[in-house]
């Protein structure tokens, strides 16, 4: 029998609730209420009271209620359940957590849920579901379920909903994942112009004793990355694709946020950096391309994503910031060039050949890098096998001592 926390705002939101919270019973498992509602009383009487919830962030609830500033209640109720849920959680008082809500309580409930461990069940019943969920998401596995009518009552369609939801979170928390073999963890990145390479390194890291997991590098991808290498359960890291930082420096729909490649060299971690990709900015179909990169060199890799080049300056300014990054490092790391292509679009012959551009990416990444820290300069293109066997092998001599 396990325990399915129920959390929600329960004086707008509370029927429905009810309905989860007895579903969820019904099927054999204990449920624990919380209120997060502020404004008016609570139509269901929970388990764990608002004034709980706010005492957990030290907040006087008295006073932000006489306030009738909802932005600032939601804000305040989000930092108590989220102490309150990773208490529990930590307690293991708690195995899952099921929300249902619109804007202010998918805000509280997902904030709260992003406190919670990759693995732990959580499934929100939102208004937003069908929409940019990234906010709320974050790097965790949040299950985003769409509410297709508004959360305001039980009706044909509602009904319907929170039952598969309510089965949803019980499945979730009776089925226990398998540990798999207890190896340890290689993060690596990748995106389609470097998978020949990730993958080809990947088997020689398998082979030699090693987890590899691969995170697509699309922004949410290295995030989520960043913030595992942090958690400390990753030996080694493969960072073939740094594509993100073109984005955030150019303006694409892919950035990873101004902390990327920090995590790894911060902690310590033996990684193995390369700039895969930094040849591309992606964004969405044509049209979504802003005005300004008019006349710039593109290329259509699907209808809805278009790669745009980076240029001699913008590379000039991505090796610094590369070199920047990895000069942070604690532990070992190598940075790897592969000269004749960062990408297989950047190759002679294809679309995005730009020698100029390569020139003042290596020469940025040489002349600031940290003079103590290996820089390789390969002979091939980035997909050759050469080049997966020279990550490889380099970052297996930095985790020899680690096996």
């Amino acid at each position: 029998m396990a325990t399915i926390a129920v959390l929600g705002t329960l004086d707008t939101k509370g029927e429905e609730h009810g309905f989860v919270a007895g579903l969820i019973r019904k099927r054999g498992h204990k449920t624990l209420v919380i209120d997060v509602g502020a404004l008016t009383p609570p139509t269901i009487k929970p388990d764990v009271t608002r004034d709980e919830v706010a005492h957990a962030a030290n907040i006087d609830l008295a006073a932000l209620v006489s306030k009738r500033d909802r932005g600032e209640t939601v804000a305040a109720m989000a930092r108590g359940a989220t102490q309150i849920l990773h208490q529990l959680a930590c307690q293991k008082q708690i195995d899952g957590i099921i929300s249902l809500g619109g804007g202010g309580g998918t805000a509280i409930a997902t904030a709260a849920m992003r406190a919670l461990p990759i693995g732990f069940p959580k499934i929100m019943v939102s208004t937003l579901a069908s929409g940019n969920i990234s906010p709320y998401v974050g790097v965790k596995d949040i299950v985003m379920f769409p509410s297709i009518v508004d959360v305001a009552g039980l009706n044909r369609i509602s009904r319907q909903i929170l039952t598969r939801a309510a089965g949803a979170i019980c499945g979730m928390v009776e089925l226990e994942p398998s540990p798999g073999a207890d190896r340890p963890v290689i993060a690596a990145s990748m995106f389609g112009n470097t998978t020949d390479c990730v993958q080809a390194a990947k088997a020689i890291l398998e082979r030699e004793g090693y987890e590899v997991l691969v995170f697509h590098a699309t922004g949410t991808g290295g995030r989520t990355m960043e913030s595992l290498i942090e958690t400390g359960m990753v030996a080694g890291v493969l960072d073939i694709t740094t594509t993100e930082w073109a984005d955030e420096l150019v303006g694409g729909v892919l950035a990873a946020g101004p902390t990327r490649l920090e995590a790894a060299a911060r902690n310590g971690v033996p990684a193995i950096v390369t700039p895969g990709c930094l040849d591309m900015v992606n964004f969405g179909p044509p049209e979504t391309v802003p005005p300004n990169f008019k006349g710039r060199r593109f290329y259509q890799h699907n209808p809805h994503v278009t790669l745009m080049r980076t240029t001699p300056d913008e590379c000039g300014q991505l090796g610094k910031i590369l070199a920047e990054k990895v000069n942070l490092s604690t532990g070992p790391v190598t940075v790897l060039f592969p000269t004749r292509a960062i990408s297989v679009i950047s190759a002679r012959g294809q679309c995005f050949y730009d020698p100029d551009a390569d020139v003042a990416l290596i020469n940025a990444i040489r002349s600031n890098l940290r003079k103590d820290i290996n820089f390789i300069e390969v002979d091939c293109e980035i997909n050759e096998p050469s080049f997966a066997e020279a990550c490889a092998r380099t970052l297996l001599d930095s985790l020899k001592p680690q096996l």
